[in-house]
C-alpha cells in the first residue's frame, strides 16, 4: 500500500520518526481503531489522532501536516499552537530545540512585509529588547528565517484583560486595582526608560490566572527623545476607545500622561464592563474623549467605593495637567484597594478561528495563501483594526452597550445619585412620583405624631 501524504509529510517535517507512525499504527490495528481496508483520509485522520495523543505531535501541528506543510519551525523554534493575530502579524506558540524553553513567537506576515513595515517591526524588537521588567513582556530572541522577520517573547498563560472582562463580566474593584496597578508599574519603568507605550489598553495587558498582569504589544510604542527618527511621530497612533484628548488634538505632543490617561479608560472598561465612550465611529469617539464626560462608573457597577472613582477620574483628566502625574502615582493610589495579588478565575476560551493559518516562509507560499486578516472591533486610530485570539496578540473590542450621554464639562467627578437611580427618578411619571413620596411621608408623620402625643402624655403625668 502507499505511503500516504500524511506520512510522507510528517516524515519530512522531522517532527516524528518512523518507529513512532509504526508505534502508533501497531496501536490503532491493536485497538481497532483503524483497518487496513479503512480509506486513506481515515487513516490518516486517526494516525494524526493517535499521534497527538501519544505526544509526539501537538493538534495544531497534526493539522497542519495534513493540510501537507512540512516546515514547523522558525529559526531554533518549533511552532506548536497558533495563538492570535494582531495589526503587526501573527503570533504562535513555540519551543526552542534546545532549551525546550515555551515562548510566543511573532511573525510579520509576508503580504504585509513592505520595507516600512520591515523597519517598523526591527523598531518594534529592539524597542522591547531594552526593557526588562516583570510586569512587562519580556523579549527573549530575534530573527529571520527566510523572507520571515520574527520577534521572540516569553509566553504568558492566561488571557487578556479584555477577553477576561468580556467572558466573565466587570472585575471586582480589588481585582481590577490590582490588575491596573501592575500594568502601572511595568509603565513607569517603561517611561522612566524614555518609551511611551500610545497603546494601552485592556487587549494588551495580559493576565495569567494567579491573577500577574503584564503589558505587552509595543508595536506603536515610542522613545521621547527619538521622534526624529519615529515614523509615526504626529500621526495618530493607537486605539480609539482609549486615545487620550492631547493623542487626538496633537500626536507631536504626547508624553507619558497620555498612556495614564488610557490606563484609566482601561481601569473604568474593568470595573464597567463597558468602554467609556461606546458606540459611533472612532471620529465620534475621538471627539467625545475631547468634550464629553463618561458615564459615572456606580451607574454599572454599585460596588464602587467614590474614592476609588475618584482615582478613575483623575487618571482621565481632559487636561493632562490635572491628571494623575505619573504611572508611580497610580501604583501608589491604587495600593489600598489592590490588597495581595491573587488568584483571577479564568473560563477556558476557545479559538474563533476553526482554521489557523499557516506559516509562508517564502514570498511564493504568502501570495498563495488566504488572507487571514480580521476587519473590525475596536476603532483604530492608526488604520491597522487589530483582532486576538488568546493572550498573546493585539487584541479586538466590538463597543458595548450603545449608551450615551449628553455633552457635560468638567472632570468625571463622582454624582451625588448614581447614573441607575438618577435615571430611575427621570423615568417615573407624576403619579408615580407623588406615590413613592406618600409611600415614605405618611409612616414617616404617624411615627412622629406617635411620638409626640409620648411625649406630651408624660409631660402632663
Amino acid at each position: 500500500m502507499p505511503r500516504s501524504m500524511f506520512r510522507n509529510s510528517a516524515l519530512l517535517s522531522g517532527l516524528v520518526t518512523q518507529d513512532q507512525i509504526d508505534e502508533a499504527i501497531a496501536a490503532l490495528r491493536q485497538a481497532s481503531v483503524s483497518t487496513l481496508a479503512a480509506s486513506t483520509d481515515a487513516d490518516d485522520a486517526s494516525l494524526a489522532a493517535k499521534l497527538v495523543e501519544m505526544g509526539a505531535l501537538t493538534k495544531y501541528q497534526a493539522e497542519q501536516i495534513r493540510a501537507g506543510r512540512t516546515k514547523l519551525n522558525l529559526g531554533p523554534y518549533i511552532i506548536t499552537d497558533f495563538i492570535g493575530q494582531g495589526g503587526m502579524g501573527q503570533v504562535y506558540k513555540g519551543l526552542h530545540q534546545v532549551m525546550g524553553r515555551e515562548c510566543a513567537v511573532k511573525v510579520l506576515p509576508l503580504h504585509k512585509s513592505t520595507p516600512e513595515a520591515v523597519n517598523n517591526f526591527i523598531r518594534e524588537i529592539r524597542t522591547q529588547a531594552r526593557l526588562d521588567h516583570p510586569n512587562l513582556v519580556r523579549a527573549y530572541d530575534a530573527g529571520r528565517d527566510g523572507d520571515v522577520h520574527y520577534l521572540v517573547t516569553e509566553y504568558i498563560a492566561g488571557t487578556d484583560l479584555r477577553r477576561l472582562v468580556r467572558s466573565q463580566g466587570p472585575l471586582t474593584q480589588q481585582q481590577a486595582a490590582s490588575v491596573v496597578l501592575q500594568a502601572a508599574k511595568g509603565l513607569d519603568h517603561a517611561h522612566k526608560c524614555g518609551l511611551i507605550h500610545r497603546d494601552v489598553k485592556p487587549g494588551n495587558i495580559l493576565v495569567t490566572p494567579r491573577g500577574i498582569a503584564k503589558v505587552s504589544d509595543l508595536g506603536l510604542a515610542g522613545f521621547m527623545n527619538e521622534a526624529d527618527s519615529d515614523p509615526r511621530a504626529g500621526k495618530i497612533v493607537g486605539t480609539a476607545d482609549y486615545l487620550s484628548p492631547e493623542q487626538i488634538r496633537n500626536p507631536l505632543e504626547v508624553t507619558p500622561l497620555s498612556d495614564i490617561y488610557s490606563l484609566g479608560c482601561t481601569l473604568y472598561y474593568a470595573v464597567c464592563g463597558k468602554v467609556p465612550f461606546p458606540g459611533g465611529t472612532a471620529r465620534d469617539k475621538a471627539r467625545r474623549h475631547c468634550e464629553e464626560t463618561p458615564w459615572h462608573p456606580r451607574r454599572f457597577n454599585l460596588e464602587l467605593h467614590e474614592e476609588f472613582v475618584d482615582i478613575i477620574a483623575d487618571m482621565m483628566e481632559k487636561n493632562p495637567a490635572d491628571r494623575i502625574q505619573s504611572a508611580e502615582e497610580v501604583v501608589a493610589r491604587l495600593e489600598q484597594w489592590a490588597g495581595e495579588t491573587s488568584p483571577i478565575g479564568q473560563r477556558s476560551l476557545r479559538s474563533q478561528w476553526s482554521a489557523p493559518p499557516l506559516i509562508a516562509t517564502t514570498v511564493e507560499e504568502a501570495r498563495n495563501e488566504v488572507n487571514q486578516d480580521t476587519d473590525g472591533g475596536e476603532a483604530s486610530a492608526s488604520g491597522t483594526d487589530q483582532a486576538s485570539q488568546h493572550s498573546q496578540a493585539t487584541a479586538s473590542l466590538r463597543s458595548g452597550s450603545e449608551d450615551t450621554t449628553a455633552p457635560r464639562t468638567g472632570r468625571p467627578r463622582p454624582f451625588p445619585l448614581s447614573g441607575q437611580m438618577r435615571q430611575s427618578l427621570a423615568t417615573m411619571s407624576p403619579a408615580s412620583l407623588i406615590a413613592v413620596t406618600l409611600a415614605v411621608a405618611v409612616p414617616v408623620s404617624m411615627f412622629a405624631g406617635a411620638l409626640l402625643a409620648s411625649l406630651l402624655f408624660w409631660a402632663l403625668r
